[in-house]
């Protein structure tokens, strides 16, 4: 197919130096993904920062700062940064840890700027698998567990960005649900609080049980979203919007009296028009014991080489 020729044309070219690749002067993990559409992997970068800064390490995260339209890049964002100009996983992000950030379609110009504004000794990559201007030292491939690789094809006839065998490059595979092959590590996504856009007031989702709602996400897969709501056994109106959707208050105010549950990463671009009706859940992923074994010692091979 012609998508997969171009796609191996193009990792030709870097292999043999005619694409310039740029190493910079700490580890380098990429965490992606080889099918489009969400999989899980910014919940699971976000675990990777607070994990390695409790080993003892000062990661800094880079993205592409999708939807993003800042003037110039790269772009250090914190929690106060505005979405439209940086992209929304990446105040998503901010907001949900304190490590250093940076976004720019030119990823080695983002980690370069946290290794040298913050001293950074390793950079985690949000997506990137696939752009390969940044050299890396540790791939970790996410997959969704629901989904898969969909019909195996790769773009335009399927989800696949690269082919099934790109995944035997990598050095890792997690899978967001149930692991089915014996190189995959399970993941789990967990979410037990729900918090008010307005007041800040949290509850449990629990709560909400006995609460008619809707619930909306404007994610890679809101099916996800929806059905860990479901499995609280919370009765939910839902309303699927596409990835990275730039809301309005009219895609969240509805005629009536019902919660209205969004995503976290959906909530970051509803605060100037929320109201007490609306919460968001933040979620955290749970990789099984044996990935983060396995990861911690391939952080220390890399800091060590």
């Amino acid at each position: 197919m012609l998508y997969d020729d171009v796609m191996r044309f193009r990792l030709f070219l870097y292999n043999k130096g005619l694409k310039k690749q740029t190493k910079l002067s700490v580890p380098v993990v990429i965490v992606g993904n080889i099918t489009v559409g969400g999989t899980g992997k910014t919940p699971l970068i976000l675990w990777m920062a607070r994990f390695l800064k409790e080993q003892g390490y000062k990661p800094g995260i880079i993205s592409r700062g999708y939807g993003g339209t800042a003037e110039h890049w790269p772009q250090r964002v914190n929690a106060e940064s505005n979405p439209e100009q940086v992209g929304d996983e990446a105040v998503l992000m901010a907001n949900s840890t304190d490590c250093p950030i940076a976004v720019g379609p030119e990823r080695p110009k983002a980690g370069q700027m946290l290794i040298e504004q913050c001293a950074c000794d390793i950079i985690l990559s949000d997506d990137g698998l696939q752009h390969y201007a940044l050299q890396r030292d540790i791939e970790i491939a996410v997959i969704d567990g629901q989904r898969r690789f969909g019909n195996g094809y790769t773009l335009p006839c399927g989800p696949l960005r690269e082919p099934i065998s790109r995944l035997q490059t990598v050095d890792l595979i997690i899978v967001n649900g149930q692991a089915e092959e014996d190189n995959e590590f399970a993941m789990s996504i967990e979410g037990e609080l729900a918090v008010n856009l307005l007041t800040k007031e949290q509850k449990l989702l629990t709560d909400f049980v006995y609460i008619p709602s809707h619930a909306l996400a404007g994610i890679g897969n809101p099916k996800r979203f929806f059905d860990l709501l479901e499995q609280k056994s919370i009765s939910i109106e839902t309303h699927a919007f596409p990835d990275h959707h730039k809301f309005t208050a009219d895609d969240i105010c509805f005629n009536d009296d019902k919660a209205v549950l969004m995503t976290e990463k959906d909530a970051v671009k509803c605060f100037g028009f929320a109201t007490e009706k609306h919460w968001f859940v933040p979620i955290k992923a749970k990789p099984q014991d044996q990935f983060i074994d396995k990861f911690l010692t391939l952080i220390k091979e890399k800091i060590r080489g």
